[in-house]
């Protein structure tokens, strides 16, 4: 896996990335998540060694990492980094021949990526006539070439399309399926929410959150969403001041600093109740959205 252990940079007196200690395990997509100027990017910068730390660590499988083990990552910067006059097969040949592979393996491994992206009869072209979608699409191609041991994605799916978001994904996928550690950053929460293993969030140039998405949801309020035949105004009189709100037939109950037997009762009553009025179709527990985690801990 690759980690880092209190990991700092300073710009003169701003210190941009604060102690940050974040796990990225093996075979597994963390999503790297905070707002402009959390520090996200320097953070990725310097486990690629493009800077150097003000202090703390980066580790490779549980040791100091190295050039040589950094030569075997794949790496998309949030600037994309191709030329802009060269022929997008031979710009993918001559990236690939960089990280070490035979010619002749990169364009069978540029072309066959090519033509999953759906940009098979664009290989000749130059990258500047390629929308900055098609663009994109290329830089991801050149990341993933040389079946990197690593992965550190900044924006990676910014400007693609949904099938071209899907394409990524399936990509994405049979890396972690061989044990790649995936570290990715986004601002499309719903997307992270959907793909992710585990999550890092940055606010200020500190970690507030890390661990599963459902790890982070169990930090949050839990809610029972209710479902009645009628008006579902009676639950007042039930669940008194954890009720959120009424609309209709429907309720949202919120069980906040609740211990779990009280949490329980609450759930009988509800449902006692409900059931002696033969009005109950649904209650439910309510999934608590990454948006409004990444909210809460960010405040």
């Amino acid at each position: 896996m690759i980690e880092t252990r209190g990991l700092t940079r300073r710009f003169g007196e701003r210190t941009v990335v604060d102690d940050v200690s974040i796990g990225v395990p093996a075979g597994m997509l963390t999503g790297f998540v905070g707002g402009n100027g959390a520090g996200k990017t320097t953070t990725m910068r310097m486990i690629m060694g493009l800077l150097a730390f003000s202090g703390g660590e980066v580790l490779w499988k549980q040791r100091p990492i190295t050039a040589a083990d950094r030569r075997r990552f794949g790496y998309m910067p949030e600037e994309r980094g191709l030329y802009p006059k060269q022929k997008v097969i031979d710009q993918l040949v001559y990236l690939g021949q960089l990280s070490g592979m035979p010619a002749a393996q990169a364009r069978e491994s540029a072309l066959t990526s090519l033509e999953r992206f759906g940009l098979a009869d664009r290989s000749g072209e130059r990258v500047e006539k390629l929308s900055l979608g098609n663009q994109q699409r290329v830089q991801i191609i050149a990341a993933l070439l040389n079946r990197p041991q690593a992965l550190i994605l900044d924006e990676p799916f910014s400007g693609l399309d949904p099938k071209a978001v899907e394409a990524m994904v399936d990509l994405l996928r049979e890396d972690t399926a061989r044990g790649v550690p995936i570290l990715f950053s986004s601002h499309q929460l719903d997307l992270v929410e959907r793909l992710c293993d585990r999550l890092v969030v940055l606010h200020a140039g500190k970690v507030v959150a890390q661990g599963s998405v459902e790890d982070l949801r169990a930090r949050g309020p839990e809610r029972l969403r209710l479902v009645a035949d009628r008006d579902a105004g009676w639950v007042r009189d039930v669940a008194g001041r954890h009720v959120v709100h009424v609309d209709g037939p429907e309720a949202l109950i919120e069980l906040t600093d609740l211990d779990e037997g009280a949490a329980d009762a609450v759930r009988r009553a509800v449902l006692t109740a409900g059931l002696d009025r033969g009005e109950v179709r649904e209650l439910a527990t309510v999934r608590t959205p990454l948006s409004e985690i990444y909210r809460e801990v960010t405040a």
